[in-house]
């Protein structure tokens, strides 16, 4: 998404970080160079176009996006929300830095109120990083208390972000002091405590508040499959009994991220004997002609949404033998029958009890029938009928949520297995696919 007026506009952070010492204009060109300003390449773009997809004003999938968490926290009586995880943060004000190096290491932060203004602390002079997006209110020094950052003065440096969050809940809660986290060390959690936040759970808040999606951000979505799916043909055109899983996955990351996208979060793909039981990540295995090819995307990509579908196919020019094509059939047959089952206002114990799979006694299964999809994996988690005691809950099915279908067959004891899934909008008058790569072995 880029933001042609803003862009070039004037800095959006306060005196007290500004353009720092990059000055005005320098700033101003640093936002240029934003690389959420730059935009996506223009093969992208015109794949985008080629497929009738005009894609949405940013700031109003921003806007939306920001409404829902402010929306959450006041349904819950929350004053704010704290949040650590990139992908939260990402959702909540559109803006990104070092992605994955933040997901393990604690170093910038978001703070959204449920009134008043939404304050990015960002790693290092930053502030041109958020500058493509005008609802980013202020943009300050991260305080850094990860020990790789602050070593023997950890607790001092505790003390110190404690109680600028505590001062932030304090002119702007209106005497409310539950706020949510969603994630935090011990030590970090202590701190706020002894500032008197009464401290909630942040996935309680983010989960649901991105599980509804606006039309515009199913048209990202939609946007996003588009590349993905290109990016599948080049994998299809590319794979032959001779290279390994390694040569094959690498055409996947290269094509996502040519394409704009972000990243992949597993390395689902493995052959032959290898896919079954599922969960083999992709290894130096040589792949062998009939090999079946299984693979599960887990893509993070363009606009940073998820696009998480599984495909089989056979390798080279044997046909499929009997084992292959039964299971085959009995993961496609799952696929088909369960997606019949999406539609709104139906619960998530519904969906586990009712939906359908191979006799679990037989045949290896996946570790979920359903579950939500947006800028990653989301919520909600629907599981199988034998493990609902241990990890099922309920809840209900609304429009606007994508689900993504899953399907693993794999005989116990022997033979291949197939891992397929779909990626579905939740309509007001049922389903609509929204992943449109053939399904096939060949």
């Amino acid at each position: 998404m880029t933001d042609e007026t803003h862009r070039l506009g004037s800095p959006r952070t306060r005196s007290r970080i500004g353009p720092g010492r990059l000055g005005p204009r320098e700033y101003r060109r640093a936002v240029a160079n934003n690389r959420h300003s730059i935009g996506l390449p223009a093969e992208t773009l015109a794949e985008i176009e080629a497929a009738g997809i005009v894609l949405p004003d940013p700031d109003a999938v921003r806007r939306y996006r920001l409404q829902r968490v402010r929306d959450r926290l006041r349904d819950l009586d929350y004053a704010g929300i704290i949040l650590y995880d990139p992908v939260h943060i990402r959702y909540a004000c559109d803006t990104t830095n070092m992605t994955l190096w933040s997901a393990h290491n604690p170093c910038r932060y978001l703070w959204v109120g449920a009134e008043g203004p939404m304050i990015l602390f960002d790693f290092s002079e930053t502030a041109f990083l958020a500058g493509h997006n005008p609802l980013v209110d202020e943009v300050r020094p991260a305080t850094q208390w990860m020990y790789e950052l602050s070593g023997i003065e950890i607790e001092h440096r505790l003390r110190r972000w404690a109680a600028e969050l505590a001062a932030l809940v304090g002119e702007h809660g209106s005497g409310n002091r539950r706020v949510a986290i969603d994630r935090a060390s011990p030590d970090a959690i202590h701190a706020l405590d002894r500032r008197g936040l009464q401290l909630r759970n942040g996935g309680e808040v983010m989960e649901v508040a991105r599980s509804v999606k606006s039309p515009d951000e199913v048209t990202l979505m939609r946007a996003a499959l588009v590349a993905a799916e290109r990016s599948l043909e080049a994998m299809r055109a590319a794979l032959e009994p001779g290279m390994t899983e390694l040569d094959l996955w690498a055409i996947l990351h290269s094509e996502n991220i040519r394409r704009g996208g972000e990243w992949i979060e597993n390395r689902f793909l493995c052959s032959g004997p290898r896919t079954n039981p599922w969960f083999h990540e992709a290894a130096g295995r040589v792949i062998e002609d009939g090999d079946l090819v299984a693979f599960d995307t887990d893509l993070i990509g363009i606009f940073g949404m998820c696009v998480d579908i599984s495909r089989t196919w056979i390798a080279g020019s044997k046909r499929p033998n009997a084992n292959q094509q039964d299971v085959f059939a009995r993961a496609e047959e799952t696929i088909q029958l369960n997606i019949e089952m999406v539609r709104p206002g139906i619960t998530f114990r519904e969906l586990t009890f009712d939906s359908w799979s191979p006799d679990v006694d037989e045949f290896h299964q996946y570790s979920n029938q359903y579950h939500g999809v947006g800028m990653a994996d989301e919520w909600p988690m629907i599981v199988f009928p034998h493990t609902w005691d241990e990890a099922g809950y309920d809840g209900v099915v609304e429009p606007g949520m994508v689900l993504c279908v899953e399907s693993f067959v794999g005989r116990r004891g022997w033979g291949e297995g197939v891992k397929l899934e779909e990626q579905v909008l939740v309509t007001e008058q049922g389903y609509e696919l929204l992943s449109a790569y053939p399904i096939g072995l060949r």
